[in-house]
């Protein structure tokens, strides 16, 4: 049940709205049980036979949560942790580490044939926040609906963002449609839940029909020319943000239509002056996981230059690998976590860097790199360097309106996030979010529906 979908904006979320709002007034007492009843039923829309995974999942931990309660033993919080990582690895990254393994000589390791869990990474780094700050003596205990639902809310289970406890826990107890703004945050909601379609459905999907067929012919050994290249390349950079902000801004507004705020996830990334800037503004609450529960327990900034490379190598490189079980991603997480570390090292040289310069090089950076987090194979991969640094035949016919538009709306626009908190009570604004909500309609019902793109992480 995609967002972008039928089934979804005329059945499941009106419906869902419907209930919650009954229930709220009056049965406050179900609204919980409620939440997590429809969270389970949208995560079994997509395949009924992972509810019982993510269920032994929530109840195993929460279990074990209740039981370093009791007995303060941290060597129970490790073994959960190490229990959610095995079982996140099994399913999602034993057939690459078959292949490592099978690089000693007579080593032989049979393949899985597993289908990959949506949401898997996301739920289970949630289990993981959880778990290290109770352990840490900075986590309350909830009960088992609470916990349930703060893996398992619908609006951010697949594809987040990563949210830490502390952001959401207390919202569960009040009464949001008793709240003075309750209005006021329904439509800020509705305006995030219209500007997210419209990024996705006008935006990210027209871009998708400009990178696949290029990343899809170097994948099949057909060297793309110069133009088709840097039009693979640049289409991909601006679909991913438009892609995926678009899911995070619906997230976002659905979440707040149920009273909950959720935290915003990009910040104009494309406008970064430096690497390090970038990593603030893209994918916000995964690289604070990464900083908060990776990095800096690996030795962070405050143990010598040496340990704080190692440190930001380590986390890119794993960073790239959580994304996907294939070299490329790693790949392209060692890129980051090099360009991060010359960026440490720039700095400590006191070396001065004009903004604009900045910009131009980190996008460059960013752009080249996202070649390996797109193609299937580094074969794939070089054939689209090839391509995009003048090797092959230039080529003609660059479709640049749509990457144009997207690159300007992605480097200058404010965010979905900043539009709709500026936005007042307009009526023309209620007229034209009704309009787009049409045409968004429209195009559902013209267009296949692209899945997005961070639904396979």
């Amino acid at each position: 049940m995609l967002f972008n979908s039928f089934a979804f904006l005329l059945v499941f979320l009106p419906a869902a709205l419907a209930l919650h709002v009954c229930v709220e007034r009056f049965r406050p007492a179900w609204r919980l049980p409620l939440l997590a009843v429809l969270s389970f039923a949208f995560y079994g829309y997509w395949d009924w036979r992972f509810v019982p995974l993510l269920a032994a999942s929530i109840l195993v931990n929460w279990l074990v949560a209740e039981a370093f309660q009791r007995s303060r033993a941290g060597t129970l919080i490790t073994a959960a942790i190490v229990a959610n990582l095995a079982v996140l690895a099994v399913f999602k990254y034993f057939n690459f580490f078959a292949g490592i393994a099978e690089l000693v000589p007579g080593v032989l390791v049979p393949r899985s044939d597993l289908a990959l869990p949506l949401g898997i990474s996301f739920f289970t780094f949630h289990h993981v926040m959880y778990l290290v700050d109770l352990r840490r003596g900075h986590a309350p205990r909830y009960d088992l609906v609470r916990y349930a639902l703060y893996i398992a809310f619908f609006p951010q289970v697949l594809a987040g963002p990563l949210v830490r406890w502390r952001e959401i826990m207390h919202q569960f107890d009040e009464r949001p449609y008793a709240r003075p703004d309750a209005w006021e945050r329904a439509g800020r909601g509705l305006l995030l839940l219209a500007i997210g379609l419209a990024k996705k459905v006008f935006v990210g999907d027209p871009l998708g029909q400009l990178a696949n067929p290029v990343f899809e012919a170097a994948a099949a050994g057909t060297a793309p020319t110069f133009v088709e290249a840097w039009q693979g390349t640049l289409a991909f950079t601006f679909q991913i943000y438009f892609d995926f902000s678009g899911y995070t801004d619906m997230a976002l507004g659905i979440a707040l239509l149920f009273g909950i705020v959720l935290p915003q996830n990009f910040d104009v990334p494309y406008r970064a002056t430096s690497l390090q800037d970038f990593w603030r503004r893209w994918h916000m609450t995964l690289s604070r996981f990464l900083r908060d529960y990776l990095y800096i327990p690996l030795g962070g900034s405050r143990h010598g230059l040496s340990l704080q490379l190692w440190a930001l190598f380590a986390t890119m490189a794993l960073g790239g690998l959580w994304h996907g079980a294939s070299w490329t991603f790693v790949a392209w997480g060692v890129a980051h976590g090099l360009g991060l570390g010359a960026g440490v090292l720039w700095r400590r040289a006191g070396l001065a860097m004009p903004a604009l310069a900045g910009w131009a090089l980190t996008g460059l950076f960013v752009c080249l790199t996202w070649v390996l987090f797109r193609a299937q194979t580094f074969d794939a991969a070089i054939a689209m360097y090839k391509g995009l640094f003048g090797l092959t035949e230039w080529g003609r016919g660059f479709r640049w309106r749509t990457i144009a538009l997207a690159g300007a709306i992605a480097i200058l626009g404010p965010t979905a996030w900043a539009a709709a908190h500026r936005a007042g009570p307009w009526r023309w604004l209620a007229v034209a979010v009704g309009i787009a909500f049409t045409l968004i309609l429209f195009k559902i019902g013209d267009d296949a529906n692209y899945e997005f793109i961070y639904f396979q992480f």
